[in-house]
C-alpha cells in the first residue's frame, strides 16, 4: 500500500502532466493548419500527424479494456472532470507517463462514454 506522500507525489505528477497536455492542446488549436492534408484525412502539422476529426479543443482517447479498443474524440474540458481524472490516474499506473500517440485509458468503451457523457449532461442541466 502506498503512503500518503507517494500518493501526493503521484497526484502532483499527474497534475503537471494534465497542465502540459492542456497547454499543448490549446497552443496547437491556435496554430493555423497550413500543412498538407493526406488521402486519409490526416493533417501534417510540424512533422506530426493529426487526424482531421480531432477539432480544436479536443483530443483523442482510446478505451482498451474488454473487446475491441474504441477511439473517442474528447473535449478538453474533460481534463477538469474528476471521473476522467481517475481514468488518467489509472492510465498513469498502468502505462506510465510516456505514452506515444493517442492517449490510452484502461477501461471499457462504455465506461469512457459514460464519463464523457455525464460531463456533457451535467453542463447542459446546470446551464438552464
Amino acid at each position: 500500500m502506498e503512503s500518503r506522500e507517494e500518493r501526493t507525489r503521484g497526484l502532483m505528477k499527474l497534475k503537471l502532466l494534465i497542465n502540459k497536455l492542456q497547454r499543448k492542446l490549446l497552443s496547437a488549436s491556435r496554430e493555423p493548419f497550413l500543412d498538407a492534408v493526406d488521402e486519409e484525412g490526416e493533417i501534417d502539422v510540424e512533422g506530426r500527424i493529426v487526424p482531421n476529426d480531432v477539432k480544436r479543443g479536443h483530443f483523442a482517447v482510446v478505451a482498451v479494456k474488454g473487446g475491441q479498443p474504441k477511439r473517442f474524440i474528447v473535449e478538453i474540458d474533460n481534463l477538469s472532470n474528476p471521473a476522467f481524472l481517475d481514468l488518467l490516474e489509472q492510465a498513469k499506473d498502468e502505462y506510465g507517463y510516456h505514452q506515444k500517440g493517442v492517449l490510452t485509458v484502461p477501461c471499457r468503451p462504455e465506461e469512457l462514454q459514460d464519463v464523457i457523457s455525464y460531463k456533457r449532461t451535467k453542463r447542459v442541466t446546470t446551464e438552464w
